[in-house]
């Protein structure tokens, strides 16, 4: 398996069940354990915070992306491996999106739909050729993809372009899908 870098999208709330958090942890953990690099938005609380400590816990690399309005808040990850600072939030989102070789999309808030939602457009317009992988902890984003449907049903989405994603249940098994997806 060749060395990938995995852009993870997800809540920077710290106000989450812990078992979002406990989620998070362990999905930085595996990708680390692939030999993948994480990137991510830098943040210091919530999933953010999880997957990157996660990773970060078994020698993993992670590259936070933030815009520098949000560094001089004190929004930021201290011990990332890597910093890159943006001038804004545009910035940021297109050198996560460059920077990855994938991408996994925790549960999250308007910040992190909206962002899952650019790479689904961006794929189905073919200018996003990278995997994407809706985590779907607890049935988080299950009204989403029921929204998708339908679109697709109602004729606003074509069929195909459910093929944009996939959905995974755990951690594990959003590796899998990500380790078959890069093979090809």
């Amino acid at each position: 398996m060749k060395k990938a870098t995995i852009c993870v999208y997800c809540a920077s709330s710290g106000e989450i069940d812990r078992h979002y958090k406990d989620e998070a942890y362990s999905l930085g953990r595996l990708i680390a354990a692939q030999g993948w690099d994480l990137v991510n938005g830098a943040g210091n609380e919530g999933l953010m915070c999880a997957v990157s400590d996660g990773a970060l816990s078994v020698g993993g690399t992670v590259i936070g992306v933030i815009p520098t309005f949000m560094v001089h808040a004190g929004w930021c990850h201290e011990r990332l491996t890597r910093l890159v600072e943006t001038d804004h939030m545009h910035e940021r989102k297109q050198q996560m999106a460059e920077m990855a070789d994938a991408c996994i999309a925790l549960p999250g808030g308007c910040g992190t739909i909206e962002e899952l939602m650019e790479v689904i457009t961006w794929k189905t317009l073919g200018i996003y050729p990278k995997p994407i992988v809706i985590l779907n902890t607890g049935g988080y984003y299950q009204p989403l993809l029921d929204m998708l449907q339908k679109s697709v049903d109602e004729r606003f989405m074509r069929e195909r372009n459910k093929e944009a994603w996939t959905v995974a249940a755990t951690p594990e098994e959003a590796i899998a899908h990500l380790q078959r997806q890069l093979e090809d």
